[in-house]
């Protein structure tokens, strides 16, 4: 028996996961969520509300397992020149995604369920994104802080101010990536 933390990656399990992530997203982009059932999504994906209870147990972890593969990014951060300058361009987008309305209700649905491997996926994701740019900055031989000091110095204040206080500006992003890279002089020209 495949468990739904480690389905194959491809076959029968991949195309009935890719129809419900499918049939998720389209039905809420139509319908009120409170609206969603079970047998609405395997109905629109073509499936048996059996097999989407027995992947995943209920609507919320399945609106959570389909958050968190939403929160995937797509591509690697941006390149702009620099080491800090991605990291600033990485977290501004950052910001701006996470604490929009579509990204708010993700983190929500994330959070909602008392299985933590979405939210590690999302952690993860955040994490290799993050390991790119320290990447970069060591191969161009630039001091730079590591991806343990970027979650809690750049990420954390970002989540936490999108959770539970007012979205952050952008001149507030701008701070939290200037007090872990400075900005060299050499940089300001």
């Amino acid at each position: 028996m495949v468990s739904r933390d480690t389905p194959r990656p491809g076959g029968r399990s991949a195309r009935v996961q890719a129809a419900v992530h499918q049939s998720v997203r389209e039905i809420l982009a139509m319908m009120d969520r409170a609206d969603v059932t079970i047998p609405i999504i395997a109905q629109r994906a073509r499936v048996t509300p059996s097999t989407i209870y027995r992947r995943w147990g209920d609507l919320q972890e399945l609106l959570a397992d389909v958050a968190a593969s939403r929160l995937q990014p797509e591509k690697e951060p941006a390149k702009t020149g620099s080491a800090r300058a991605d990291l600033l361009a990485w977290a501004q987008q950052y910001a701006e995604e996470m604490s929009c309305g579509a990204g708010r209700q993700m983190i929500r649905d994330v959070l909602s369920v008392s299985d933590t491997a979405n939210a590690g996926k999302c952690c993860g994701y955040t994490r290799e994104q993050l390991r790119v740019i320290v990447a970069r900055a060591q191969a161009e031989g630039e001091p730079f802080p590591s991806v343990s000091e970027l979650m809690d110095h750049v990420v954390s204040p970002i989540m936490y101010r999108i959770l539970f206080d007012q979205v952050p500006s952008e001149g507030y992003v701008q701070e939290l990536v200037e007090r872990v890279v400075p900005q060299r002089a050499d940089d300001a020209s």
